[in-house]
């Protein structure tokens, strides 16, 4: 009989062997087919008589908040005459597909690195965050997704740990959003005075002996939870706000310790109509747009209008930054190199697939 370790990791492998099949259809077709392909699974194009279309690329999860600010700016006198056509997924899955051609005019990802990218490779400018909010579009915290009443009293990373504690992450090697969560825990390690050496070791048994199911992105890994899988959700926020809001029996806790999510968005290089995305990127940074990022549960980078929801949003008793940690780069290299990498290392011993970086 196989041993429950041997089950997890078949059920790992299927879980990603459907997202990444599903990730190759996406990547691999062209035209306009892909631009209006969402994580939803069916097509999204806003403003079908509009004058002007523009392309939006993003990370899955917040999908429904662009659809209200794309909504939004059509109403604006700057987004007059202009419609949509928008793709959603994993957010390295996305990045990926912009670098290899994959059309977009505004490319909106979870993590720095994913922008990065198209930096590098000249399909965004360099200058995408020389802006009071550093390019970030809005801002979020990792959070503990529990079932309806937290039957368990999940309140503590420790407790992730605990033997007989079922854990939904994603794949770090597509998700971002999987990324931000381990990060999150090792940090939070780091805040209980932990060496980084035990945070790593923590981190490690999280994920080897408490992670049943690894998902490509955080939408897949939340339908997996909903579904019925799992004891507690490590997720975005604003994505238990929103399964809270659509009638999902679930429950929230953000941890003492927990890190602050900060969400990127450009515009390309190559846009076809730059003015016009151009001012979208400021539709969404003005209190118009801050207001809806707030309302669909989304931390508002935006002073003025993070003030008047500031007690939808408490701030975590030990919130910490990405820079706390060293920044982007070199996390990046030091967790996530696709070959060096130390959680790339355990994911692999422990028969997880990884995806380049």
């Amino acid at each position: 009989m196989p041993s429950r370790l041997h089950l997890r990791r078949l059920r790992r492998l299927a879980a990603f062997g459907a997202a990444a099949a599903a990730a190759l259809a996406l990547s691999g077709c062209g035209g306009s087919s892909d631009a209006s392909t969402n994580a939803g699974g069916s097509g999204k194009s806003s403003g079908g008589g509009a004058k002007t279309q523009l392309t939006l690329v993003g990370y899955s999860t917040p999908k429904k908040a662009y659809d209200a600010l794309t909504a939004g700016f059509a109403h604006s006198s700057a987004g007059k005459g202009v419609g949509f056509s928008s793709s959603f997924g994993a957010s390295g899955a996305q990045s990926r597909a912009v670098d290899s051609g994959q059309p977009a005019d505004v490319v909106a990802f979870s993590t720095t690195p994913d922008m990065t990218r198209l930096v590098k490779d000249k399909i965004v400018a360099a200058g995408w965050d020389a802006n009071a909010d550093k390019g970030f579009s809005s801002d979020s915290v990792v959070v503990f997704v529990v079932r309806k009443g937290n039957p368990k009293h999940i309140t503590s990373w420790d407790q992730l740990i605990q033997k007989g504690t079922d854990v939904i992450t994603p794949n770090p090697s597509t998700s971002g959003s999987a990324r931000w969560n381990i990060l999150a825990g090792y940090g939070a390690e780091l805040k209980e005075g932990k060496s980084p050496a035990q945070a790593l070791a923590y981190v490690k048994t999280l994920l080897t002996k408490n992670v049943s199911v690894q998902d490509s992105s955080a939408s897949s890994a939340l339908q997996t939870f909903t579904s019925g899988k799992g004891d507690v959700l490590l997720d975005y926020e604003s994505d238990a706000i929103a399964a809270e809001k659509a009638g999902d029996k679930i429950s929230y806790v953000i941890p003492k310790q927990t890190i602050l999510i900060q969400t990127p968005i450009a515009v390309t290089a190559k846009a076809s109509h730059p003015t016009q995305a151009k001012a979208f990127l400021q539709y969404q940074w003005s209190p118009a747009g801050q207001t809806i990022w707030a309302q669909q549960g989304y931390r508002p980078v935006l002073a003025s209008v993070a003030k008047r929801f500031a007690s939808k949003f408490p701030i975590p008793k030990q919130l910490f930054t990405i820079d706390s940690l060293g920044g982007w780069t070199k996390v990046k290299s030091e967790f996530f190199d696709p070959t060096t990498g130390s959680i790339t290392k355990i994911e692999e011993a422990a028969g997880v697939p990884v995806a380049s970086s």
